[in-house]
């Protein structure tokens, strides 16, 4: 029987593999360069880790091809059908701007121009009854211009569609009588909600990704079987979830940001497994760091978010934080003579001035050769610093342009690089009514680890958690996750007109769905879960609260009450007083996957010597004669105190002095800060 579980998470840089042994629960790891065809990297990776594909029970993968897909616009032409008078919405848009005060910078285009957006006459008002029926004349005229257009995809946006879809429906099946290999996305099947620019920006995404997701999946799906595997391939999607190829096909947008979410799912679970509810992911690669949430084992989850900005993709997605400060992030100084620190960043060619391939300015890489926390080489030899490059480039950008020595300089970069990263998580933790106190930080990524332990004091935070393999968690985050698909529909009403049976009734019929789109996709019908939620607010407001439902819904003050509590946990207080209107229903469905259990290891009372000691410099002042472990020899149950150096294949971990570290029984490092 097959017995490997393989998960792919492709990078920028590097594409990891993550490969799990179901029989022994052992983790190995592999690194290998990304191709400009992912497919190529993917397979090339799983080949050199020495993996036969028949040997394998389960393929999960995160990718970046919709993302990137998005952000460089190489995509097929594709066309939208609106309601007469209404193809301009998606390019209006909120006429709201990035940067207010810019008056020159312009929101990008749509991702359809105008002249591939055509209008039908039809109308369908706020209550849902069909005004005016589709004009199916000149439906099949518009069909018939974007036959000839030979267009890849086409998105259908009516207004009012999110409470009768009857036009979209028929307008879908005249497109596909004339051009039946074209995909149709409709915006009563992709977002049935209300605000019409979210929906249909929603909707033309799904449109425009459709081909370029459905080939890619296609293609790797055809290749992993022609080397033996026998399963379905599952896609890491924004919600947290994984989707099968059948299901892209409906929701191609799903895995727009379907990378960032693996890292996000991994410390969650890693933090759990150490005792900690309540997490916080510290995932900092090369050139960027990405920070999530989650409480009380739960990830937070939003609506509000995009690849480009202007242009919404409603789809739950778990709130990720992504700020310009990686290992590759330059410092340097600003026209008001202040030390600034990213998002300018060397990448991975030409890289820190220490790799040597001709980069002159300082980064946070360099700054942590200087000050001795990173060795002379990375990746297992496959990388090396040169200390003198380092030093020269510190020297020359920052010390003596602030006239420093050059360890002052050093610590100065680290520190500004830390104050832009506790930035970051105070506006995901603490802006949104959490205290840091109550979380652990999972710091991973190549560079999470040498930063992890400088944040958490900064912000108070009790716990760093480095897991073993901090270079290639958010590839272990693919083997961790659930089938799961997102419902909602609007339910506009006062609470003092809402009906609890409407609700549940609206609420059974999202299941009913929901259970015949999984069991479609092979879960079993005892491995099913179903989450309600509803959206509230107070009368006035246009931002919602999610509530968690019961079920049944049998009150709908329980609900009004549960609203209250939330408003008083997220804003810090609370107006029973106020009328309260619900504003949408939300049904979480996920199939429960057999998912990778981390091996235990039991303490084995031996104390590892260390490889050698070097002086590390903790501040500006005098160096610490510092011990440098290898990853490798550090058994469960090992506790140190800092300060210590741990190196690895992967990252290295910096334990400052004034702190404790452990190893758990998962392999963890747990420093107490």
């Amino acid at each position: 029987m097959p017995s490997l579980r393989v998960a792919v998470d492709v990078g920028g840089t590097f594409t990891d593999v993550c490969i799990m042994d179901e029989k022994s629960g052992s983790i190995r790891i592999e690194k290998t360069a990304s191709t400009p065809d992912p497919i190529d990297g993917i397979l090339g990776g799983v080949a050199k880790a020495g993996v036969d594909m028949a040997d394998v029970a389960l393929f999960s993968h995160g990718t970046t091809v919709a993302t990137n897909a998005l952000i460089t616009r190489r995509l097929p032409r594709a066309a939208m059908v609106c309601t007469e008078g209404f193809r301009d919405v998606i390019e209006i848009r909120r006429a709201n701007k990035e940067d207010l005060w810019d008056t020159y910078k312009d929101v990008v285009p749509p991702y359809i121009p105008r002249r591939d957006r055509l209008t039908v006459p039809e109308r369908v008002d706020a209550a849902g009854k069909v005004v005016r029926p589709l004009d199916e004349a000149a439906a099949r005229e518009v069909a018939r211009i974007l036959k000839r257009r030979n267009v890849a995809a086409v998105a259908v946006c009516f207004m009012n569609a999110f409470v009768n879809g009857a036009n979209e429906k028929r307008m879908k099946e005249i497109l596909q009588e004339a051009m039946p290999d074209v995909p149709v996305s409709t915006s009563s099947e992709v977002l049935p909600e209300i605000f019409e620019h979210e929906r249909f920006s929603t909707t033309v995404a799904n449109a425009v990704l459709t081909p370029v997701v459905v080939d890619y999946t296609r293609r790797l799906g055809q290749r992993l079987q022609q080397d033996g595997y026998t399963r379905d391939l599952l896609l890491l999607h924004t919600g947290g979830g994984v989707m099968t190829p059948k299901s892209v096909e409906d929701f191609a947008a799903r895995l727009a940001g379907s990378g960032i979410a693996a890292g996000a799912i991994a410390s969650r679970q890693i933090a759990m497994l150490c005792g900690f509810r309540n997490s916080i992911g510290l995932d900092m690669g090369g050139t960027s760091t990405d920070v999530s949430l989650a409480y009380d084992g739960q990830s937070r989850v939003t609506k509000d978010w995009f690849i480009e900005y202007g242009y919404p993709i409603r789809f739950s997605s778990i709130e990720v934080l992504t700020i310009g400060a990686g290992g590759g992030s330059l410092a340097w100084r600003d026209e008001a003579g202040s030390l600034r620190n990213g998002p300018q960043s060397a990448g991975a060619n030409p890289g820190p001035a220490c790799y040597g391939n001709g980069n002159r300015q300082p980064t946070n890489t360099d700054a942590n050769v200087v000050l001795g926390r990173l060795g002379t080489s990375l990746a297992g030899g496959k990388i090396k610093l040169d200390p003198a490059l380092a030093a020269q480039a510190v020297t020359e950008g920052v010390a003596e342009p602030f006239g420093l020595s050059i360890h002052a300089a050093a610590d100065a970069v680290i520190k500004v690089a830390n104050a832009n990263m506790s930035d970051a998580v105070r506006l995901i933790s603490i802006s949104r009514g959490y205290d840091p106190r109550d979380f652990a930080l999972v710091a991973f990524g190549g560079a999470g680890a040498l930063h992890g332990a400088a944040i958490a004091k900064e912000l108070s935070i009790p716990a760093v958690i480095v897991p073993p393999n901090p270079g290639v968690t958010s590839a272990l985050g693919c083997l961790l996750v659930d089938m799961q698909h997102d419902f909602s529909e609007s339910y506009i009403k006062a609470a003092s007109e809402a009906d609890a049976a409407t609700i549940e009734a609206d609420f059974a019929r999202m299941e009913k769905d929901a259970v015949e789109r999984l069991v479609h996709e092979g879960v079993e019908p005892g491995d099913i879960v179903l989450q309600r939620s509803v959206d509230m607010m107070y009368q006035g407001q246009w931002r919602s609260l999610a509530v968690n439902a019961p079920t049944p819904v049998t009150s709908i003050a329980d609900l009004v009450e549960a609203f209250h509590r939330e408003h008083k946990r997220e804003y810090n207080f609370r107006r029973d007083e106020t009328p309260v209107s619900l504003y949408r229903l939300n049904l979480k469905a996920t199939g429960i996957v057999p998912k990778a259990e981390l091996p235990k290891h039991e303490p084995t009372g031996v104390t590892p010597a260390p490889l050698h000691r070097r002086p590390v410099w903790f501040g500006p002042d005098e160096p610490h004669d510092t011990p440098v472990y290898d990853r490798d020899d550090l058994p469960a149950g090992f506790s140190f105190e800092g300060p210590a150096i741990v190196e690895q294949l992967d990252s290295t971990v910096v334990v400052p002095p004034g702190t404790k570290a452990e190893v758990d029984q998962y392999l963890n490092i747990i420093i107490r800060v």
